[in-house]
């Protein structure tokens, strides 16, 4: 074999090699965005009620679909255990699928508790859900669970999806993500909080707006929005 049908045959192997070492990569051991979110992240797309964005390939609620997994029972940061349903506030109900770990959820964790704690004594039933496996990040386990809701002073259920399908019953991949229903438990909106992690940078308050508009009983001008954040780390 001549030097140069040599070097081919090596190059060649090498490029078969690097593709098949990518192809081993997990989820599980992808990395994460940094310790902080991007300064600049990307400008969170939105769709008006009356258009919403056609449904991908995975399973995902529909604007008007009823809330999914209601008597699942979950275990809260009190040690007691609820429901979505036990949640649930004569208006409406506010499912938010978060974590401890994920840079993107520390970023709007503050700006969740003060809605979550503004709005469920106004009649909206707020939950927050933790589905990810804390085997992947320790930081997602139940005590540190309870640390956060006492950091953050959360006056609304704050409960472990210990097998991660209510997460999956409601489509959710991201966290934070959020979920709102009205009061028959339709789904109203459904996406980000809002539109930038850096709070000095919100130009608009899609959950914030939706929360109000259910109240005053109107429709929701910006209905679904793309939740941006860490993938949630399924069991």
């Amino acid at each position: 074999m001549n030097t140069t049908l040599q070097l081919h045959v090596v190059l060649l192997a090498a490029m078969l090699w690097n593709l098949t070492a990518c192809e081993r990569r997990t989820d599980a051991n992808a990395q994460e965005p940094p310790s902080t979110p991007a300064a600049t992240p990307k400008k969170v797309e939105t769709t008006p009620a009356p258009t919403p964005a056609p449904s991908s390939k995975s399973v995902s609620l529909k604007l008007g679909d009823r809330a999914p997994m209601l008597r699942e029972k979950m275990r809260n940061v009190d040690g007691e255990m609820v429901t979505i349903e036990s949640s649930a506030g004569a208006r409406g109900t506010l499912v938010i699928f978060t974590c401890n770990h994920c840079p993107w959820s520390q970023a709007w964790e503050g700006r969740i508790a003060k809605l979550g704690n503004t709005y469920d004594p106004r009649g909206i039933g707020v939950v927050a859900i933790n589905s990810n496996d804390p085997s992947v990040f320790p930081i997602d386990g139940f005590e540190a669970m309870q640390a956060r809701a006492r950091q953050l002073s959360l006056e609304f259920p704050y409960a472990m999806d210990v097998t991660s399908n209510i997460a999956r019953a409601y489509g959710a991949k991201k966290t934070p993500e959020v979920y709102l229903f009205d009061a028959e438990q339709r789904l109203v909106y459904h996406g980000a909080v809002d539109d930038n992690p850096d709070i000095a940078d919100v130009s608009q308050h899609f959950l914030k707006d939706a929360l109000d508009a259910l109240l005053a009983d109107q429709p929701v001008e910006v209905a679904e929005t793309r939740a941006i954040g860490c993938s949630i780390k399924f069991r």
